[in-house]
């Protein structure tokens, strides 16, 4: 699972995701990409689920492309916890997604095996996704 090794603070605040991402919208690595259309919150979990259906989709031919990284720490207080005594401990990592970010991109197979990749790797994610082709 992807998580960073050293981050400055332990806990960070919630925040806010909106606007249009105006870095990382193109394909730039791959030939074919899937890019975001709504803004939301990627795990750690969710982004190695896409990326083990796109790996088994295209059997070690070509490859992929992650291009985001979880390094925003999820805390949570844990079961049956009254309200109040502080903010919970760390529990996991996430990825803010701006909506128009590209996420995945594949490189090295058949446009049409990769699109259908891409395809199942957009069912794991918590958002509407849409396949984009480099432009050339």
């Amino acid at each position: 699972m992807l998580s960073p090794k050293k981050v400055k603070f332990r806990k960070q605040q919630k925040g806010r995701i909106k606007g249009q991402a105006s870095r990382g919208n193109l394909v730039s690595f791959g030939e074919v990409g899937l890019k975001a259309l709504e803004s939301g919150k990627l795990t750690n979990q969710q982004i190695e689920s896409a990326r083990v259906a796109m790996m088994r989709h295209i059997k070690r031919g070509g490859k992929v492309f992650i291009r985001v990284f979880p390094d925003k720490p999820i805390t949570s207080k844990p079961a049956e916890t009254r309200q109040g005594k502080g903010k919970g401990a760390p529990c996991g990592w996430c990825a803010p997604v701006r909506r128009g970010k590209v996420l995945y991109e594949i490189k090295g197979v058949d446009i049409e095996l990769a699109k259908r990749a891409l395809k199942l790797a957009s069912y794991k994610l918590p958002f509407k996704t849409q396949i984009v082709v480099k432009e050339s």
